[in-house]
């Protein structure tokens, strides 16, 4: 079978591997599509994110999503022919975080496509039953492969408590932040703004009905927060760019008692944070760390036509064009790329 190696900083090739043969718990899935995501950019720009480094050659590409074409002995839950996406994070099952169904939490968790662990940009994929989730006729395997930014997304709403009538403020429309967008109006938040400093980003957030956009670098944040809330400010603010000033300006975009939500990455460990004002404020700061039990509300809302992934994708791109797709995704007014394996 085909897969894209990356060998190098900004480096893939192409190789032929052999064809997994599934294990008695798993299934072999022929991958359609598979989602480009940040950390997979930033892996193939940089070679590493923080303490993972790429030491050999590495398989990058978690979201993903195909068809089961051949079944272990002991899978009963699926079926050959099945159209599905997987979750990419494989949990040991057995440790306190896992029984306390914190599974995203466990510390040895195998998550494609961070060393040392191989991804899903191969025509073939050996995965275990339980961590697929079958897709109806409705939904396509690329909003499938899309279930997994749309689960950060989830997920990031359900630690923020989002719920009805709530203003929910969202730095950075990114595809995890159209997506934190998309989620929070599922739980039944009623004003969503949005901000980021790329025009084309805020153009398509306000097209994906997000009630402000707000660039912040022509427009002071708190001013415009403070406007459109008559001075009260966002329930809960979705932290969702990494950017050092957004994840700093999260104070002054949330009401008293709110709650903030830290999900994009910055590219520095410590940002400073005025901690009287969190204690003053009786402030609510939660990180959000991948996902735990979203698949099934992802594709639930797929299903329903609640939430549109396809809207956040701006090309598609087959596997042996995939050093051009990975330059293109780098491009800050791109959102979202999709590598589409062809049958």
């Amino acid at each position: 079978m085909q897969t894209a190696v990356l060998t190098d900083v900004e480096e893939f090739e192409v190789r032929e591997r052999a064809r997994p043969e599934p294990a008695a718990e798993e299934v072999l899935v022929a991958i359609r599509d598979v989602g480009i995501c940040g950390s997979d950019v930033h892996y193939y720009e940089h070679g590493r994110i923080g303490d993972y480094v790429v030491e050999g050659p590495l398989v990058l590409g978690h979201e993903s999503a195909g068809e089961v074409v051949a079944t272990g002995e002991d899978v009963d839950s699926v079926s050959v022919g099945a159209r599905v996406t997987l979750e990419p994070g494989i949990p040991c099952r057995q440790c306190a975080h896992c029984k306390r169904g914190e599974y995203h939490l466990c510390e040895e968790v195998e998550f494609m496509a961070t060393p040392p662990h191989d991804g899903a940009f191969a025509e073939y994929v050996a995965w275990p039953a339980d961590f697929v989730y079958e897709l109806p006729e409705s939904v396509s395997t690329r909003e499938g492969a899309l279930c997994e930014p749309l689960s950060v997304g989830i997920h990031a709403c359900r630690r923020g408590d989002v719920d009805v009538g709530d203003t929910v403020f969202v730095t950075g429309a990114g595809p995890i932040g159209l997506l934190v967008m998309e989620a929070a109006r599922a739980m039944g938040a009623t004003d969503v703004l949005v901000t980021d400093v790329v025009e084309s980003k805020l153009d398509r957030a306000e097209a994906r009905g997000a009630d402000l956009t707000i660039d912040v670098t022509q427009t002071d944040l708190a001013t415009a927060v403070d406007e459109y809330t008559d001075g009260v400010g966002a329930d809960v603010v979705v932290e969702a760019s990494g950017a050092k000033p957004s994840i700093k300006s999260t104070l002054d975009g949330v009401r008293r008692g709110g709650t903030v939500v830290l999900v994009g990455l910055a590219d520095e460990a410590e940002v400073p944070i005025d901690v009287l004002d969190v204690i003053d404020n009786e402030l609510d700061v939660h990180g959000s760390f991948r996902y735990a039990n979203t698949y099934d509300a992802a594709v639930d809302l797929l299903a329903d036509g609640t939430v549109d992934v396809e809207g956040i994708v701006d090309f598609e791109s087959s596997l042996d064009d995939i050093d051009a797709a990975f330059r293109r995704s780098m491009e800050p007014d791109t959102v979202k790329g999709v590598i589409t394996m062809e049958d």
